[in-house]
């Protein structure tokens, strides 16, 4: 079994089939999307460039997307918090995921890459 693999089946519910549905959702937009271990979470990239991961908050214990190229995006529903480049959506384990921002944050990443804004 793979590390990736791994960190999925070591997460407690409902936190481990909020990310694996999430995995799921996420690399259905686009075949060239792939999903690796690195820094011990989860990494999405898109033709070998890393643009989304998933982590859980520290303070707020929950979990999250993390937007690789964050400061493209204006979403008022991502927080940058002290970060410089990177923004997160944060989601609610016990709530129903908001399929429509993930599915539109998921295809703005990828599109900087698509349209030459974030070079490969």
């Amino acid at each position: 079994m793979k590390n990736i693999d791994d960190f999925y089946l070591n997460q407690k519910e409902p936190i481990k089939g909020l990310f694996l549905v999430l995995k799921e959702i996420i690399l259905k937009q686009d075949s060239d999307i792939t999903n690796t271990l690195k820094y011990g979470m989860p990494f999405f990239s898109y033709k070998g460039k890393m643009f989304c991961y998933f982590w859980i908050h520290k303070k707020l214990k929950q979990p999250y997307i993390g937007i690789v190229e964050g400061k493209h995006f204006d979403e008022d529903f991502l927080l940058q918090e002290k970060r410089s480049r990177m923004k997160i959506l944060l989601l609610d384990s016990e709530e129903d995921l908001p399929l429509e921002q993930i599915e539109f944050v998921i295809q703005k990443a990828i599109n900087l890459y698509k349209l030459g804004i974030v070079k490969i």
